[in-house]
């Protein structure tokens, strides 16, 4: 069978055309090659992985930093160390990526899909809140596009029910809710580092956490495959584990990138407040829009919405225009409605298949997107770009705008 398989990174950057700045080439961190030599001239001895690890928990004012080799594998080894049980159930939002969930997939946890806010692209309190049952043991909270979910709430209602709760902050590298960094607004933050990210390495994650346990239990099962030393024996594995460790070579190239991260981050907000408010003149368009608690908008994505009442074209042929008139890979984004993105996940929930058999489930289940409206309708209609980045400066803002406006009027 051939299929188009997708792609990632600067792969997936590739022939982009556009008279706005792109993020590739990476703008990379001046000490990238001092750190990269002292691995070599090493022999591969020295200990890049926690110098990157010990800088990066300072800087999120963790105890703990356990580096992976990229975000899907954070999130991974922070669902192996849950320790529940098949067929309990995590709630996570509807609008994200298949990374945010394939490790609760494959430890047989059931992913429960939480509505998002209408007109946004992030969960909330009142939109979890109902998705609760005697099954629920977690609730994973996603940072969509940099946006951070009012986590005070959702905090409230995690300790209301006992339940365990982190984020994915896999856009939202340094963005700031009421003073407090996203990450650290819970039980533990998973975080990326891949190419096209906001603090993009050559790949790359991390998870962050204050749990000495959690902590413990991720590196034995995440980074040790779940193996003990055993005298006169060798290595026991008593879990199935992963090796999930992040190369020497990605530390050096991530902890240069940490160096310069935070003039990054200050400009991507600067920027994406000034665009919001030159796309949000537009009559008919919509911009994401930014909560009041977020001091620091670390944006990696944006994008607006389409008023299909007021266009004679359709968000899909409004979004080719816009890209064919200069603002690099524009597009919708479906994709990131996970019912219909995971279509294995219906079949094994309408045939019953582990952990959709009862037991270990204590329901049925039913995957699609209208368990989730405020989603599938926020998406029907939004045009995204992912090139935004560091580079735009105020004369790119007032150029994307005047390409939005100019599609916007010829399609009135």
């Amino acid at each position: 069978m051939t299929v188009e398989r997708a792609r990632y990174g600067a792969d997936a950057a590739a022939g982009l055309a556009g008279t706005l700045p792109q993020p590739f080439p990476r703008t990379i961190g001046p000490n990238a090659t001092t750190y990269l030599q002292e691995v070599v001239d090493s022999g591969l001895t020295c200990n890049m992985i926690g110098r990157f690890e010990d800088a990066f928990a300072e800087e999120m004012g963790a105890e703990h930093c356990i580096a992976t080799p990229g975000c899907t594998p954070a999130l991974a080894v922070l669902a192996c160390a849950l320790d529940f049980e098949p067929g309990d159930e995590i709630i996570v939002s509807s609008a994200t990526d298949y990374g945010t969930v394939q490790g609760i997939i494959r430890e047989s946890y059931i992913p429960v899909f939480a509505d998002t806010d209408a007109g946004t692209m992030i969960s909330s309190a009142a939109t979890i809140e109902p998705c609760i049952t005697d099954r629920t043991r977690a609730i994973l909270v996603v940072h969509m596009t940099g946006t951070i979910c009012d986590m005070d709430p959702i905090v409230e209602l995690a300790g209301k029910h006992g339940l365990f709760l982190y984020e994915d902050v896999c856009q939202a590298v340094f963005g700031e809710y009421r003073g407090r960094l996203a990450g650290s607004l819970s039980d533990a933050g998973a975080f990326s580092f891949d190419s096209e990210k906001t603090m993009g390495s050559d790949v790359g994650g991390c998870v962050v956490t204050n749990d000495d346990d959690l902590a413990e239990r991720m590196r034995f099962i995440g980074h040790s495959r779940g193996g003990q030393m055993l005298e006169g024996f060798g290595r026991q594995h008593v879990v199935p584990g992963f090796a999930h460790r992040m190369p020497q070579c990605t530390a050096a190239v991530t902890l240069a990138q940490l160096e310069i991260i935070r003039p990054n981050v200050e400009q991507r907000d600067r920027m994406i407040r000034l665009l919001t408010e030159k796309l949000d003149e537009i009559p008919g368009i919509t911009p994401l829009p930014i909560p009041d608690y977020m001091n620091v908008y670390s944006c990696w994505m944006t994008g607006f919405s389409v008023d299909a009442e007021a266009f004679t074209c359709t968000p899909d042929a409004f979004a080719q225009q816009v890209a064919d008139a200069g603002i690099p890979g524009a597009g919708t984004g479906r994709y990131y409605l996970m019912p219909p993105a995971l279509p294995f996940l219906t079949e094994k929930a309408e045939k019953k298949l582990h952990p959709y058999s009862m037991p270990p489930a204590s329901r049925e289940y039913t995957y699609s997107g209208d368990t989730c409206p405020n989603a599938q309708r926020f998406l029907e209609s939004f045009v995204r770009w992912t090139s935004f980045c560091e580079r735009y400066e105020p004369e790119h803002c007032d150029l994307a705008a005047q390409i939005v406006r100019e599609v916007a009027d010829r399609n009135r």
